[in-house]
């Protein structure tokens, strides 16, 4: 059984497939009837009127409708395009079991427990026909799907036909009016319009379903009895013909296969049963655990059968349909029927090559599945499941061709999948073993090859390969070499097709294709929600596949699309140009012709060959919103602008791909305040200063305008600015104005205009207006300002603009392809534009002149429009506010007109300097100044097992700041960053690139350890532990010349090294307080540390008196001896070393035993404190070389803190020498 399609719902007792939507209705036991897409598993609607269970449920053959029953004894018909009930039908009693629509007439049969079936006319909505004869409830009814016949089961035991030959000749109208009167005669008198024609007797028990066979003279029953029972009619009786045996419970439905001479039924016993309808024996047992059955529904053109249970239903298909083929060259090997048959796809002649045997019907899905042709030996593998999978090898006589008749003996053997690897060899999977065999065409074992992973099927990979499938990936193996060539990760793999150069694969899953190289390289991935069928290459490198529902394609960058819709679905085998070979379930070859426009279109933009682009665009018809939304998506906007002809979606492109001219063209037609707002801002951004003015001016947004001709220095207009602020009365706008034009005079007559007399005042005294001033301050009286003392005031001038010669300068560059070849603008535009152009449109856009005019008289400034304004109608102007419309549409600006001319070509990016210090350098350095941190880390944890790189953080920005300096550019572009390069020189050459200045040398480190030595010196340790830590972390990014300088800064790590770990077990004994003997133990550890020599003496003497304290006079005397060994200078130092000697002399004795043996040589371990005597194992810190106890293996380093304790390195790299 091949699933298809499961729903979970409560008890499913109805089912009908619509007949040409791929569409099933399931009725429920609660009162719900469901609508089904089972192709894409979703709910389509749902109806719920009826109360109680529904029982019946059928969709029409050819309306919109459906009809069901249920237990409320009402049969509804509903429009599925309407969503709601049409009407319903009333007059049973009881319980409704079935409802039918005729396949032909407008008639509905429904049976019922009131122990009738009723037919009924749904166009007039009344019960043409009553059948009464059973004496318990009827369980179904079905019309002949031929005849004028009715089949009926009911719990009496019988099942019944009934012939309603009468009620057709009622119903068909008759031709003559004396048949017509013997008609109204015999429905007066009580004629019958049905008959009982048949009661077929046999079952022991009540009788759940019977049905007729689609062609034959048979009807199939099921009962209690748990039998199925098989009847024959003739013109003149009915008998019963056989009973299949099995089930072990009441059969709840049965019915022939509408294709196949089989016959399904379902029981109570939770089981589905198919047996063979002509030798009358079980075939196949599908079984659920814990769901009885309850009925069974065929499609009525499709192979597909549905089954509904107790929680929910299944849409299964017996048998895969899909064909067996091989593709070669030019033709396809494939099976129908019993036959190898091959088809030449260029003289497109079908032949019939050879029988082969095809296994017992005892079972189904015995058919090939697959087949692995030969060419060049004529041999052909057929492989199929029966036994747990097996193959058959037939060898195609060369003279066959047409007769295909000679019956061969084929070569069989079993294995899980067969495929040809070579001429004369083919590969057989062995799953027990996770084997291949290789054999040669004498069906001889050659070789065996145990397989990488576990896998379940193999397929050709090319000569000498397999690809393997495991549940969740796939691998290429070689076969000669035994290894893996490519692995991928994929959703389960059905099928696999390569392209022609065997470069490509395409890997189909159920909902999914990847498609990789022939490494098994990832390219891309597609999912589908229809089931994927088939696919093949085309000649263009693109992937052609079929679902249940289309054709598509799929590009090498993975954009799909839909070709062509399908009514069947159909197994592409081969492409060629314009005309996929397709075989279809019946095993038909049929050549589908496609339009390939799009896909070659899309790959045409992909691979950049706009002549093909071009020439597309010109001669075809591509077009709509799906292709408009492409190119916009992959950032061809001006390839899209051409296909569009709506002029907002112009407007968009245009915007998109920066060709203001086509934006402009379409805001004007447009014309609306966001569309020249959105052009205004482009404008600005191409540094358009016309066109950003004009749009300005159509949103009569007078604040943009002010500020933008503040800023390209054009104080004629803001000047006239200041004019429309104030005839308008915009105050703030009036001020903003006068700010910007640096006009004082302005500003204070328009604060005093306001009333702001304060203000107005201070602003005349401090420019040193002073007859304004006085005049103000008289008014102001005794309420003058006082200035505050001592400030100086500074003036407020407008910048000069950056640059104020109209547009920005942008470069030149090369028409793109697209521009020259596909301008549709024609010569008459270009006119419009070249008139705007000719006009001086710095005066053209004349606000008006208003510089002579009084407040007043303003008429002018706003009828600008009105050219015949007389003069003396000014008085009468009126304060007409509404209609400022700014310039006329003729005076509209261009971009940049000398754009047509020179061409310059912008130079091609060189290589970063950053990017060439990187290549040339192992240095971790000189990586981090470039600012490749992350190889630089990279760097650092392969020359030194560096792990922790936190400490190392300000190093590495300060680096990265110090090897480049920063230029201030204009005020309105970016700061330049340049690389300064160590040991620069003017006499080298411009061309050649010195690596990167550092900022740390080796001077500062030898400054830091004499800070670090003095600190030490003077006790303050903690002070001390951070220069020589200091020191650490900056020697990885140390950069220095020569080989001796190299050994100079490795014996510093050490010095360092040294005095890190002192320092840290001294500041760990000074915390120890309250633990004598610890005390003691790191005070004679400090000793062995490799120091300076007065600081050796320092910890020696340190030792000797914590010691001595604490009555360690033996182990004080070793201290105070190796002091005096010194010869201290200190004379101090050396009287104290010899009273403890002579003090110990007297009582050579340890008050407590220490972890301390001075005879025998050892290091500490820097993260225990502990000693690591000679002979014992221990770690190193690949940096400092810090020894440590082994237990902290992969720690971080307690005394550099950047690496990891035992880890690989390869040493310091800290110059250029060491390279070499």
């Amino acid at each position: 059984m091949l699933t298809k399609f499961e729903t979970k719902s409560n008890r499913v007792k109805g089912l009908s497939f619509h007949s040409k939507r791929p569409w099933i209705l399931a009725s429920l036991h609660s009162g719900v009837i469901q609508l089904w897409d089972y192709r894409m598993g979703t709910l389509i609607d749902r109806f719920d009127e009826h109360d109680g269970p529904v029982r019946g449920v059928h969709f029409h053959k050819s309306q919109p409708l459906f009809v069901s029953g249920g237990d409320d004894y009402k049969i509804k018909v509903w429009n599925y395009k309407l969503h709601r009930c049409l009407f319903t039908l009333l007059g049973h009693l009881d319980y409704i079991r079935t409802v039918q629509f005729h396949h032909e007439y407008p008639w509905i049969v429904s049976a019922s427990d009131d122990q009738t079936i009723r037919i009924w006319n749904w166009q007039s909505r009344t019960c043409i026909s009553v059948l009464t004869g059973h004496n318990h409830y009827v369980m179904c009814a079905t019309f002949h799907p031929k005849e004028d016949l009715v089949v009926s089961a009911s719990l009496d035991q019988t099942v019944r036909v009934w012939d309603i030959g009468a009620l057709r000749k009622k119903t068909v109208s008759p031709a003559d009016d004396i048949l017509r009167l013997s008609q109204m005669n015999a429905d007066f008198f009580g004629g019958v319009d049905a008959i009982v024609k048949y009661v077929l007797e046999g079952h022991d028990r009540g009788v759940n379903w019977a049905s007729f066979h689609p062609t034959l003279p048979l009807i199939v029953s099921g009962a209690d009895d748990r039998q199925v029972k098989i009847w024959r009619m003739n013109d003149t009786k009915a008998w019963e013909v056989d009973t299949l045996r099995g089930h072990m419970n009441n059969v709840s439905c049965v019915l022939f296969h509408p294709k196949q001479d089989i016959i399904i039924s379902n029981s109570e016993d939770k089981s589905i049963r198919v047996w063979d309808a002509t030798k009358r024996t079980g075939l196949q047992t599908f079984r659920r655990e814990h769901d009885r059955f309850w009925i069974l529904a065929a499609h009525p053109e499709m192979n597909l059968l549905a089954a509904g249970h107790d929680s929910g239903m299944i849409v299964f298909k017996l048998e895969r349909e899909r064909p067996a083929f091989s593709v070669t060259a030019d033709s396809v090997f494939y099976v129908k029927d019993r036959f190898l048959r091959t088809f030449d796809y260029s003289t497109q002649k079908d032949t019939q090559l050879i029988p082969i045997r095809r296994p017992g019907a005892n079972s189904l899905n015995q058919a090939p599945r697959s087949l692995s042709y030969s060419p060049t030996e004529s041999a052909v593998l057929v492989c199929s499941d029966t036994d747990g999978g097996s193959y058959e090898l037939y060898v195609v006589p060369k003279d066959s061709h047409g007769r295909g008749d000679s019956v061969q003996e084929a070569k069989r053997g079993v294995g899980g999948s067969a495929v040809f690897v070579a001429r004369n060899r083919f590969a057989v999977l062995e799953k027990s073993t996770n084997q291949v065999l290789v054999k040669n065409l004498k069906n001889e074992i050659v070789k065996k090859s145990l397989l990488p992973i576990a896998t379940d099927a193999i397929f050709y990979a090319g000569t000498g390969n397999l690809l393997c499938r495991a549940e969740d990936r796939v691998v290429i193996f070689d076969l000669q070499q035994r290894i893996i060539l490519g692995d991928l990760q994929t959703s389960f793999v059905r099928y696999v097709v390569w392209s022609q150069d065997m470069e490509s694969v395409a890997l189909l899953s159920k909902h999914s294709i990847i498609i990789a190289d022939k490494k098994l390289a990832h390219r891309c991935t597609l999912h589908e929600t229809i089931r994927v069928k088939s696919g093949a290459w085309d000649d263009n490198g693109v992937f052609i596949y079929t679902t249940l529902t289309h054709i598509k394609y799929c590009l090498p960058n993975g954009d799909s699309g839909i070709i062509k819709t399908l009514d069947v679905p159909v197994y592409v085998t081969k492409i060629f140009g314009n005309t996929i070979f397709c075989l279809e379930r019946d095993g038909k070859n049929r050549p589908i012709i496609i339009d390939s426009t799009e896909y070659v279109f899309k790959l045409s933009l992909l691979r950049k060959r706009y002549d093909q682009v071009m020439s597309m665009i010109k001669n075809s018809e591509l077009c709509g919103q799906a292709m408009i939304a492409y190119l916009q998506q992959k950032g061809f906007p001006q390839v899209a602008l051409y296909f569009v002809k709506d002029e907002r979606t112009r407007f968009n492109l245009a915007l998109e791909s920066g060709n203001i001219e086509k934006a402009l063209e379409s805001a004007k037609k447009i014309d609306e305040k966001d569309h020249w707002y959105r052009l205004g801002v482009e404008a600005l951004r191409q540094g358009n200063a016309g066109i950003v003015e004009y749009a300005y001016q159509k949103t009569k947004n007078f604040e943009r305008l002010s500020f933008h001709y503040l800023i390209t220095g054009n104080l004629d207009k803001l000047s006239k600015m200041m004019k429309i602020a104030e005839v308008k009365n915009d105050v703030m706008g009036q001020f903003h104005d006068a700010l910007y034009l640096g006009d004082i005079r302005e500003r204070v007559k328009i604060l005093e205009n306001v009333g702001h007399l304060p203000l107005a005042y201070i602003t005349a005294s401090v420019h040193g207006l002073h007859d304004i001033a006085e005049r103000l301050a008289a008014e102001l009286g005794d309420n003058v300002p006082s200035l505050p003392e001592g400030r100086k005031p500074s003036l407020l001038i407008p910048p000069n603009p950056v640059l104020s010669a109209g547009d920005w300068p942008l470069l030149m560059v090369s028409k793109g392809i697209f521009e020259g070849g596909l301008d549709d603008t024609g010569r008459d535009a270009d006119e419009d534009y070249e008139e705007a152009a000719d006009a001086d449109w710095g005066e053209g856009l004349d606000i008006a002149d208003v510089d002579n005019l009084q407040n007043g008289d303003i008429s002018a400034v706003l009828n600008e429009d009105d050219d015949d304004v007389h003069p003396e109608n000014d008085e009468e102007g009126g304060w007409d506010l509404e209609d400022l419309d700014l310039p006329p549409d003729a005076e509209t600006p261009k971009a940049a007109s000398n754009a047509r001319s020179s061409v310059f070509v912008a130079p091609t990016l060189g290589m970063p300097v950053s990017q060439i210090w990187v290549q040339r350098s192992s240095l971790a350095a000189e990586h981090a100044a470039s600012g490749n941190f992350d190889t630089a880390m990279r760097l650092l944890s392969r020359q030194l097992g560096i792990r922790n790189f936190a400490p190392l953080k300000s190093q590495f920005i300060d680096l990265h700041m110090g090897s480049h300096s920063y230029l201030r550019g204009f005020t309105s572009a970016p700061v330049i960053s340049v690389a300064i390069e160590r040991g620069w020189s003017e006499s080298a050459s411009p061309n050649v690139r010195g690596p990167p200045a550092l900022i740390f040398d080796f001077s500062q480190l030898e400054e830091k350890l004499k800070a670090g030595y003095k600190a030490t010196t003077a006790g303050k340790f903690s002070e001390a532990l951070k220069h020589f830590l200091a020191i650490l972390h900056t020697i990885p990014l140390i950069v220095v010349e020569t080989r001796r300088e190299v050994d100079e800064v490795k014996e510093l790590v050490i010095i360092a090294k040294e005095y890190v770990l002192a320092l840290q077990m001294e500041l760990k004994r000074r915390e120890m307080k309250d633990d004598p003997i610890r005390q003691q133990e790191l005070a004679a550890y400090f000793t062995h540390c490799t120091l300076q020599l007065p600081h050796t003496r320092l910890a020696l003497q340190n030792a000797m008196t914590v010691c001595f304290k604490a009555q360690n006079l033996s182990t004080a005397a070793n201290f105070a001896r190796r002091l005096l060994e010194t010869n201290p200078s200190n004379e101090n130092q050396a009287r104290q070393a010899r009273q403890v000697l002579q003090a110990a002399e007297r009582n050579m004795k340890d008050a407590t035993q220490l972890n301390y043996d001075f005879r025998n040589p050892f290091v500490v371990c820097g993260a225990t404190y502990v000693p690591i005597y000679r002979g014992q194992k221990d770690v190193t810190c690949p940096y400092c070389g810090t020894h440590f106890v082994l237990s902290q293996q992969g720690q971080l380093c307690n005394v550099c803190d950047l690496a990891a304790v035992g880890s690989d390195a390869s040493g310091l790299l800290c110059s250029p020498s060491q390279v070499r």
